[in-house]
C-alpha cells in the first residue's frame, strides 16, 4: 500500500508537471472506486487552473480556486503524467486531461483508491488524522504522552493515522528496528527516552524513503514510471531468515494484526 513516502514523491513529480496547468476535460472511465467517483468533476473542473498540490497523510490534495480534489491510491494505485495521446491502459480509472496537452492517470487495479472532491478542502477523511510526523507536531514527548495506558503493541500504536500519520506496515518495521524496539512491546510500557529514539528514527526512515523514491514492492510506481528505490534501503522488512546487519542474528517475521511483522529478536528487545 503506498503511503506518506509514496504519496509525498507523487506530490513532489506532479508540482512540477502540472502546477498552474489548466484542465481541459475530466475523463471517468469507471463509476466508482472504493466509492462513487463525484459525477459533476467532468463539469466543475473543466477549466480549472490548478493552484497547488498538498499532502495529508496517505492523500493527494489537488487545489482549484473551486475546491479540492482528493486522491486516496488505496492498496495498489498510481498516478502518471503522460502525452494525452497515449494508450489507455488497463485499470486506468480516472484522467485529468489538461490544456498543455498532457494527462494525468490514476491507475488503480484493486480499486480501493479513491477520487473525492471538497469545495472547502475539508473532509471527514481528513479531519480524524493524527499529525504528520515531519512536522514540528511530532515533536519529542508526543508519542510518550499519547501512548499512556494503551495496551496494544508499539507497531499498531506508531501505526494509528489518529495518532500519527503515514507511517505503514514497511516504515513501522524498519523505524523499530532502527529504534532497537521490540514490535510486541506495549505502548504503555515504553519510556520517554525511548520513545524520543523512536520519533527521531521514524522521522529519519520517512525522509531517506523520500528521498529514495519511495519503496516499490509491486506495484508502486513515481510518476515518471520508476520505482521507488528505498527497497534497496531495507533492513528487516522482507528479510525473514536473513542475517541482522548489526548483530548477525537471524530476522524473524511473524503475524500481527493481520500484517507481516520483521524484527530483529536480538537487537530490538
Amino acid at each position: 500500500m503506498p503511503e506518506l513516502p509514496e504519496i509525498e514523491t507523487i506530490k513532489r513529480g506532479l508540482t512540477s508537471l502540472i502546477i498552474n496547468q489548466r484542465v481541459n476535460k475530466v475523463i471517468l472511465h469507471r463509476e466508482n472506486l472504493r466509492w462513487v467517483i463525484p459525477k459533476h468533476l467532468s463539469t466543475t473542473l473543466t477549466n480549472q487552473l490548478i493552484n497547488a498540490i498538498d499532502r495529508r497523510g496517505k492523500y493527494l490534495l489537488i487545489r482549484f480556486k473551486v475546491g479540492t480534489l482528493i486522491i486516496h491510491l488505496g492498496m495498489s494505485g498510481s498516478i502518471k503524467v503522460v502525452d494525452i495521446n497515449t494508450p489507455l491502459l488497463k485499470h486506468e480509472h480516472f484522467e485529468l486531461q489538461l490544456k498543455n496537452k498532457t494527462s494525468m492517470r490514476l491507475k488503480d487495479p484493486r480499486r480501493f483508491g479513491a477520487v473525492l472532491f471538497s469545495k472547502d478542502g475539508s473532509h471527514k477523511l481528513l479531519d480524524s488524522l493524527g499529525v504528520e510526523p515531519l512536522k514540528t507536531s511530532f515533536h519529542d514527548g508526543y508519542l510518550y504522552q499519547k501512548s499512556k495506558n494503551k495496551q496494544q503493541a508499539i507497531k499498531a500504536f506508531i501505526m494509528d493515522n489518529k495518532i500519527v500519520v503515514g507511517i505503514g506496515n514497511i516504515y513501522a518495521c524498519e523505524s523499530l528496528f532502527m529504534a532497537g524496539i521490540n514490535p510486541k512491546l506495549k505502548a504503555g510500557n515504553i519510556s520517554k527516552t525511548r520513545y524520543n529514539v523512536l520519533t527521531q528514527c521514524i522521522k529519519n526512515i520517512l525522509t531517506q524513503a523520500i528521498e529514495a523514491g519511495g519503496t516499490t514492492l509491486q506495484d508502486f510506481v513515481q510518476v515518471n514510471g520508476n520505482p521507488g528505490y528505498f527497497t534497496q534501503n531495507l533492513s528487516v522488512y522482507g528479510c525473514k531468515n536473513k542475517k541482522c546487519y548489526r548483530c548477525k542474528g537471524i530476522i524473524i517475521r511473524f503475524v500481527q494484526n493481520q500484517r507481516s511483522t520483521f524484527y530483529c529478536k536480538k537487537c530490538q528487545t
